[in-house]
């Protein structure tokens, strides 16, 4: 099995499908050869989808590959707090995220919040503090990681 081949092969077909291609991954697991694909997608990733794609990719790379070497194929997604890119910030627009600066604001390193807006050198969280929301603009420069959250 060609790694590096196999895997410009399922970026194509993993776009085609509506996903983000993360990572592909090789490894021998208790003797099984363990096959590991990881995707994204700006929507939520539900079990249902993890299901579908991997049943066609299945079917496809049992097209696409003519080794006779038994894997196992493992699917997964990014998860429901993956880490964000400040390019695709606009993307996640109304959506719950956790942020982490290098610069405190006010006092604070960590602000969870919804993403209100996003401008070319900054973004925009409500925040909300009890009863009250307060609108946080961060810096880009100034954010050290940034990913969604889980609102309790």
């Amino acid at each position: 099995m060609d790694i590096k081949s196999l895997e410009s092969k399922l970026k194509s077909k993993i776009n085609l499908l509506g996903y983000d291609f993360v990572s592909l991954t090789s490894k021998k697991d208790k003797g099984d050869l363990v096959l590991s694909i990881v995707v994204d997608k700006v929507e939520p990733i539900d079990m249902n989808m993890i299901v579908s794609l991997s049943e066609e990719l299945s079917k496809y790379l049992d097209e696409i590959d003519s080794s006779s070497e038994p894997y196992i194929l493992d699917i997964s997604s990014l998860g429901a707090e993956k880490p964000l890119k400040i390019e695709s910030l606009k993307d996640y627009i109304n959506r719950y995220v956790h942020v982490h600066v290098t610069n405190p604001i006010k006092g604070e390193n960590i602000f969870e919040g919804d993403l209100v807006d996003v401008k070319e050198d900054e973004i925009t969280i409500a925040v909300k503090n009890k009863t009250r929301v307060n609108n946080i603009v961060i810096l880009l420069s100034n954010i050290y990681k940034i990913r969604l959250a889980i609102k309790f």
